[in-house]
């Protein structure tokens, strides 16, 4: 069944420990957890005593790396490896910063990322190598900086050899003896890139009280104990993985498996394996979970017919949602968060469609310049009549919770703080019993798969295509989950858009990712624009892929899979209508 329930405000939970290093110390130190299993990976499993035991050989390998001149921060490029969580344990027992890289990104921007972090090393392995080959003589550091691990090589890592430091030679030459470190429980832990209304991604500062308390949190969240096994395979740079995945069973003593990346045909394969019991998810993967073919019927259940208890997570659609549970047996608690943290629902009111919760008394819905937003109105089939007026940011009237500000960021800092509130920089509307909707996001980002990232690098990459003069990209809705990329294109005079040729440009620059490359492009005669000549984006949002409200304006779609743009035409609208309605998710075709 699906859940709706009291989430306590972020915060709130003890700490377990200290600190992170006092933690791991007495897990392994502890008769009953000590021997039980804390990560498993294929075949192979750790200990709490083993993971120690890795945890100090990469403690010792971080205090032998660091210049005393830089911050204590490492960079980690890796797939859902074990050394990913070593690296974990390596910094909390000596202050050290894991920044997570998205190995997504390239070139320039993750060049942008690692400087911006102040990273001293970076912990890769053969196959994201070929991400940082071509930026490797603007690195801050020499060569001998990358390590490269070779410990869980599989057939998709290249043989040849790479530039870098073997990192298992350099783990072989350090000492067992813990360096006895105490960290401060407010050092900085983690730098987790999250993506805001810039031109690059932020990198959020999670100390390890934040990330302790968050475990803790979602350990009672869940119900967790010694026994539990999570299943983490959404990747470790994003908060998800790691504050709802692997924090929690550090804090309970239990286990994690480890998947590479997420698969949804290996998925349920690897929860028995590993007897999971509870996952974690954040965007579509519940949607491609349940497009999977149905297994077969037999005294074992079927799907169902596995050890999950409970999945926790967030933008799953309700028919998703319910659809999921139902078929694999799984309660399943889908809440809205960010990284940043900082607003809070309570869930344990009387459930509403399309509905988060009712906010508390600090949470409000303002527009840009502070003040409350109408109420939402609806006509009697339940459709929002006044978008325009209703929606807007979701802030915090009483601060910013947890949130302890964007690293080497402080513009951004004071922005999302501003007021003294926490601004989400997600959008919603309230009803008038101040029930809660999610609205989407600033439309100057955007959630694809699960993946945030700032429109601006994907405009600046569209403005070099020889017949545009403008391009404002901004997310719409996905009917599933999340949003998608859309892109309003003003052209030269006399250019005329062609559909192959522009797909053909877009495929062809490295720039410009899987995920930044547009769904739907409409191209425009004019965009809107305020007095000052800035784009007003809210207007495009509210315009999206809805023929009715473009006017004259070309509309064109490229589906997964598809090499080319086609004119998105009357029955295409007509099926991703249906498409929304039987996702339960028509309120965001409305908006």
């Amino acid at each position: 069944m699906t859940e709706l329930r009291a989430v306590p405000a972020p915060g709130q939970a003890e700490l377990p420990a200290a600190n992170a290093a006092a933690l791991l110390r007495c897990n392994a130190m502890d008769d009953d957890i000590a021997p039980r299993p804390a990560v498993l990976f294929a075949d192979l499993s750790w200990s709490h005593r083993d993971y120690l035991a890795e945890s100090i050989r990469f403690a010792n390998l971080f205090l032998a790396l660091r210049d005393e001149r830089r911050p204590f921060h490492v960079g980690v490029l890796l797939d859902n490896t074990p050394d990913y969580l070593f690296a974990f344990g390596g910094a909390a027992l000596t202050g050290a910063t894991v920044v997570g890289l998205n190995h997504t990104r390239q070139g320039e921007h993750l060049l942008r990322d690692i400087t911006h972090t102040d990273i001293g090393w970076i912990i890769t392995e053969p196959r994201h190598m070929r991400r940082l080959e071509p930026i490797m003589d603007d690195l801050p550091f020499g060569r001998e900086h990358v390590l490269v691990s070779h410990r869980f090589d599989d057939d998709l890592d290249p043989h040849e050899l790479t530039d870098g430091v073997d990192l298992g030679i350099a783990l072989a030459a350090m000492t067992a003896d813990d360096p006895g470190f105490e960290p401060d429980v407010s050092t900085p832990w983690a730098l987790i890139f999250t993506s805001g209304t810039t031109d690059a991604p932020k990198a959020v500062i999670c100390s390890q009280r934040r990330l302790l308390q968050t475990g803790a949190r979602m350990s009672m969240i869940m119900a967790l104990g010694r026994d539990d096994v999570g299943y983490v395979c959404m990747p470790l740079f994003h908060s998800n993985a790691v504050m709802v995945g692997w924090a929690p069973s550090i804090v309970t003593g239990c286990a994690v498996g480890l998947g590479r990346k997420f698969s949804a045909s290996a998925w349920l394969t690897d929860v028995r394996r590993y007897g999971a019991t509870y996952f974690n998810y954040t965007g579509k993967p519940l949607s491609y979970l349940v497009a999977t073919p149905t297994g077969p019927a037999g005294p074992e259940g079927g799907d169902a017919d596995n050890p999950l208890r409970v999945a926790f997570g967030n933008e799953g659609s309700p028919e998703v949602v319910d659809t999921f549970a139902k078929r694999f047996g799984v309660e399943v608690i889908d809440a809205f968060g960010s990284t940043e943290g900082g607003i809070a629902v309570n869930r344990d009111s009387e459930p509403r469609e399309g509905a988060m919760g009712v906010a508390g008394p600090t949470i409000k819905i303002v527009n840009d310049d502070g003040e409350d937003c109408p109420r939402a109105t609806f006509d009697g089939d339940g459709h929002l009549l006044n978008a325009d007026d209703c929606v807007g940011e979701i802030v915090n009237t009483a601060g910013a919770g947890p949130f302890e500000g964007y690293y080497n960021n402080p513009e951004a800092t004071q922005r999302t703080t501003r007021k003294g509130w926490y601004w989400s920089g997600d959008l919603g509307y309230l009803d008038d019993d101040g029930y809660l909707y999610f609205a989407g996001r600033n439309a100057d980002w955007l959630r694809v798969d699960g993946e945030n990232f700032s429109a601006a690098p994907i405009e600046a990459a569209l403005a070099k295509h020889p017949d545009v003069v403008l391009a404002s990209v901004y997310g719409v809705p996905d009917e599933q989950s999340g949003d998608q990329v859309m892109a309003a294109l003003l052209l030269q005079d006399g250019a005329q858009f062609e559909p192959a040729r522009f797909a053909w440009w877009l495929d062809s620059h490295d720039s410009i990712g899987p995920k930044w490359r547009p769904r739907y492009v409409r191209v425009v005669g004019e965009l809107p624009t305020t007095g000052t000549n800035k784009v007003v984006k809210r207007t495009l949002v509210h315009e999206k892929f809805r023929r009715d409200r473009l006017g004259p304006d070309q509309l064109f779609v490229r589906l997964r899979g598809e090499d080319t743009y086609r004119p998105f035409l009357a029955e295409d609208e007509a099926s991703l209508h249906e498409r929304f309605v039987r996702a339960g998710r028509e309120r965001f075709w409305d908006l």
